[in-house]
């Protein structure tokens, strides 16, 4: 494997649908597993199989429809979790067991019940298990970046040595800040010695805002799998969004140093249709994939954007499967932009006719938020001579 390579590992199908008010049937968890495929996603985590019977047969479903990814499933540190896993990934190519564990005291003592040596055995005991299966196990720590850092290296150590081959560190509940959670992955690096032969990685929540922040620092300190969702879907805040650190990497890549096999001309078309599937709108200030990531109102923008596009756009729309910026006509739009809309509108105008244009649009700016092409045309229309303003 290249070193410099990011694993992308999505869970768009099983964080993501934990989104409230977000239930995927098959055909549904199909259609977007099949678009995660298509944007050359690593790893799909289809579901939770013990979750449900309509689970299991959504994960039975994906694991049996991908032909180039992994397909995993998550389960809980028992065997009976496993077992039902194993019978819906057993279909899959490249199959992969997800045990979780909580290893925080707050989880430890008020949700499992269980004290830190129970814990332990139970992860190793589930490890052992899932790796009589198949030889692609993942074990997360879950409310990692809350526990006791001692305790993770040694039961991290501990799953290792049983056959886990892909080790997680979530920030299940967003409480971690960039240099901190640095700082806590340097620590699993420096203080677990066969951390080496298991893959490192991060799954951060947005409680704080900072998912896509964390994740980003956790790379640089030399974690190769993130796990993500599409439009940053997920419990409360939701996941770190795939379609930001994706583009954080590719536009980046000479300060960040890493890539990934995602082709970032499927992020907008993926993008919609997780929104329309998921019934989950998405802001249009949402970076990359919002409205108004290529939109300019602004006289100043737009002016230099259509002198050259890269004086205020750091990417390009088209990289990420969008047709084109949007100058957005309103009260601190500029001349420039306007020449240029109404000549894209069809028409030729002199410079006195188009200033006298200007000032009659921006005057209707003045009392509403937007001005239609269709107003602007019929101020050309009703205020301009018509003779000098010819349609083509």
């Amino acid at each position: 494997m290249n070193e410099n390579k990011i694993i992308i590992f999505d869970t768009t199908l099983r964080d993501g649908e934990q989104t409230p008010g977000v239930n995927l049937n098959i055909e549904e968890k199909l259609e977007i597993a099949r678009q995660l495929e298509e944007m050359g996603v690593d790893v799909i985590e289809a579901g939770f199989p013990a979750s449900s019977d309509g689970d299991f047969e959504a994960v039975k479903a994906v694991a049996q429809a991908m032909e180039k990814c992994s397909v995993a499933g998550l389960c809980r540190s028992v065997a009976a979790d496993i077992d039902r896993a194993w019978e819906a990934l057993k279909y899959a190519r490249h199959p992969r067991i997800h045990i979780f564990l909580a290893t925080s005291d707050i989880h430890m003592q008020h949700k499992l019940k269980m004290m830190p040596e129970e814990v332990f055995e139970a992860a190793v005991a589930s490890v052992t298990m899932a790796k009589s299966y198949c030889d692609d196990i993942e074990f997360s720590c879950e409310d990692a970046s809350r526990s006791n850092p001692a305790f993770i290296y040694k039961i991290i150590e501990a799953v290792i040595d049983a056959g886990a081959t892909t080790i997680n560190v979530p920030d299940t509940v967003g409480y971690a800040v960039p240099d901190e959670f640095a700082s806590f992955i340097r620590g699993i690096k420096e203080n677990v010695p066969n951390i080496n032969k298991a893959i490192l990685s991060v799954h951060c929540h947005n409680d704080l805002g900072m998912a896509t922040a964390n994740t980003i620092a956790a790379i640089q300190q030399g974690v190769r799998q993130i796990e993500t969702t599409i439009n940053g879907l997920g419990e409360r805040a939701g996941n770190c969004s795939m379609e930001e650190v994706i583009m954080a990497i590719t536009t980046r890549q000479a300060h960040m140093g890493v890539s990934t096999d995602i082709d970032t001309t499927q992020i907008y078309p993926t993008s919609r249709i997780v929104s329309e599937i998921t019934g989950v709108p998405i802001s249009i200030t949402k970076a990359i994939v919002g409205d108004n990531a290529f939109a300019h109102e602004s006289g100043i923008h737009q002016h230099g954007v259509l002198s050259n596009p890269m004086t205020y756009e750091i990417m390009t729309p088209q990289s990420v499967g969008k047709t084109e910026s949007v100058m957005v006509l309103g009260k601190l739009s500029g001349r420039h932009a306007f020449s240029d809309r109404i000549r894209a509108m069809g028409f030729e105008m002199e410079r006195e006719e188009i200033n006298k244009a200007f000032k009659i649009f921006k005057d209707l700016c003045d009392k509403q938020k937007r001005v239609s092409d269709e107003e602007i045309a019929q101020i050309i229309t009703d205020h301009c001579i018509y003779a000098q303003a010819k349609a083509i």
